[in-house]
């Protein structure tokens, strides 16, 4: 089992949201799963132009790392997004990342991936970043476990430490679970079958244009 975890704190992983992920790698760990860490801050993803070029032949025309972050999360068999809280959303950084990824959203192409969210912030208001990012996921095709934030108490330490540590092991733990029994969630299929016609349905409109789109969903319904 592959997990992969992308952090999106300009401080990678030596700041606080990198803590936190720790403790939620150290779950996966403990699964037996495998990990890779891949840290925005090392990475180069630009932000998306607009060509249109990723719907005419699926590959992106910005030469970043973009592609080869694409690659990891088609292969995995699950992510975790962790990010800290920048103005109730993530950093810009995350959202490059996420901009980017509209040709996998159009097609739904991490269907049948599961993922879980790491945020951490000055003050709290961690489960809007939180909800934000499983929303994202779901617009993947990707079923969201569930996610993990707080405040922090200091430079790398958070309150009830112990506590929220525990918990956050408990989620890589339960991240490779639901991967591994194939975990349904029917509360989120509601949005993700509409959301899924949506974008089959704007396809369509864009058939013309969006070449290899319009194929990716052609075999998809075959």
């Amino acid at each position: 089992m592959k997990i992969l975890a992308i952090i999106g704190s300009p401080r990678g992983m030596e700041g606080n949201t990198g803590r936190l992920l720790e403790e939620v790698l150290s779950g996966v760990a403990a699964s037996g799963a495998e990990t890779e860490i891949l840290s925005l801050r090392t990475l180069n993803v630009q932000p998306c132009e607009a060509c249109d070029v990723c719907h005419t032949t699926g590959v992106c025309n910005i030469k970043d790392d973009y592609e080869s972050i694409k690659e990891k999360l088609l292969t995995c068999d699950g992510f975790i997004l962790a990010s800290p809280n920048y103005i109730s959303s993530v950093t810009a950084q995350m959202k490059a990342l996420f901009d980017r990824c509209n040709g996998l959203i159009h097609c739904m192409a991490l269907e049948g991936t599961y993922a879980a969210m790491v945020d951490t912030s000055g003050s709290g208001e961690d489960e809007e970043v939180i909800s934000y990012m499983g929303r994202f996921v779901n617009t993947l095709g990707a079923y969201s476990i569930g996610g993990i934030g707080s405040p922090v108490a200091g430079i790398r330490t958070f309150p009830d430490e112990k506590n929220l540590f525990d918990n956050a092991r408990k989620l890589g733990g339960e991240l490779c679970r639901c991967v591994a029994e194939r975990q349904a969630f029917p509360e989120q299929d509601a949005f993700i079958n509409g959301f899924s016609a949506r974008m089959s349905g704007l396809v369509g409109i864009m058939k013309e244009s969006w070449p290899y789109e319009r194929e990716y969903w052609e075999k998809k319904r075959s």
